[in-house]
């Protein structure tokens, strides 16, 4: 049971990694950095429907301060997450981006602070330190390769990626007052088609419609992206939780940022000097200490 738990984790953290190559083969086939993020939770909030139709109604139904709190509040988190996180792939590569993004854990360390009362500790600030520090050795010891793309440059990108980590960070805190009152699920679904419906009505008003993935390729690297590292992710996630405890699963989803650059190395030619790794390794490993040491509070 807990082997099959593990596995699980480690599927949802590697579909996750696919995240920067599917995105930049978006990039390839003309398919703007904004759009994207609206296609991918679109589509995934319509398999999550098609899951709630045929074995969950429930899943539709929730009250006000759900539809309010979640919905709409989580929507905009979503919304802000994958605009901003196409920007960071483009411009700090794959492996810049998802090191960014893993400094999530040490924003909601300061947020629950004052909005959840949790304490701030020596050791929380200590593992604080050492995920920014990878981060920046990450982001510093690469540099993207799109074979002639016109992308954004790295000043956007690590914008775009700490403000993808603090949306991220900011559904991480709202998950903890939301999940025990609505479940997973739900809280997953309310905020995912909060997201699209905030895309699909902003961006257009500023100037950058998602337009409509032209041929096959384009629709095929959407789906994966959809079914993938939002569907099939989080089903396997959730699996996980149901085996084995929510820390270890977290840890083990921690594989995500090293498979995303061990398939850009490889696909992308996206190389990481020795002290890009380094900081790569940093980040993992404070991300996941940080996860253990709560555990054992």
């Amino acid at each position: 049971m807990r082997v099959t738990g593990y596995f699980f984790a480690l599927a949802a953290g590697s579909l996750w990694g696919t995240t920067g190559v599917l995105s930049t083969a978006l990039y390839a086939e003309g398919v703007p950095l904004t759009g994207i993020g609206f296609w991918r939770v679109l589509l995934g909030a319509v398999g999550i429907a098609a899951y709630g139709l045929a074995f969950d109604r429930g899943l539709f139904r929730a009250d006000r301060t759900g539809w309010l709190a979640v919905g709409l509040g989580g929507g905009a988190l979503v919304a802000s997450f994958e605009v901003a996180y196409q920007f960071g792939i483009a411009g700090a590569g794959v492996a810049g981006a998802a090191a960014l993004l893993y400094t999530a854990p040490v924003m909601v360390a300061f947020l629950a602070w004052p909005l959840l009362g949790e304490r701030l500790t020596p050791l929380r600030l200590g593992i604080a330190a050492l995920v920014m520090a990878g981060a920046a050795l990450t982001v510093t010891g690469g540099r993207p390769g799109f074979g002639g793309l016109e992308l954004p440059g790295l000043a956007q990108g690590v914008i775009g990626g700490l403000v993808a980590a603090a949306s991220y960070a900011g559904t991480t805190v709202l998950a903890r007052w939301a999940v025990p009152r609505y479940g997973v699920v739900k809280v997953l679904f309310l905020e995912i088609v909060g997201g699209a419906a905030i895309l699909g009505a902003v961006l257009p008003l500023l100037g950058h419609p998602p337009g409509v993935p032209s041929g096959a390729g384009a629709w095929a690297y959407t789906a994966a992206l959809a079914l993938g590292t939002v569907w099939l992710a989080n089903v396997f996630y959730f699996a996980a939780v149901k085996r084995i405890e929510a820390t270890p699963t977290a840890v083990a989803a921690t594989i995500e940022p090293v498979v995303g650059t061990i398939l850009a190395l490889f696909l992308l030619g996206q190389a990481l000097s020795a002290l890009g790794w380094l900081g790569l390794v940093m980040v993992v490993a404070g991300v996941a200490a940080g996860y253990l040491r709560e555990a054992s509070r």
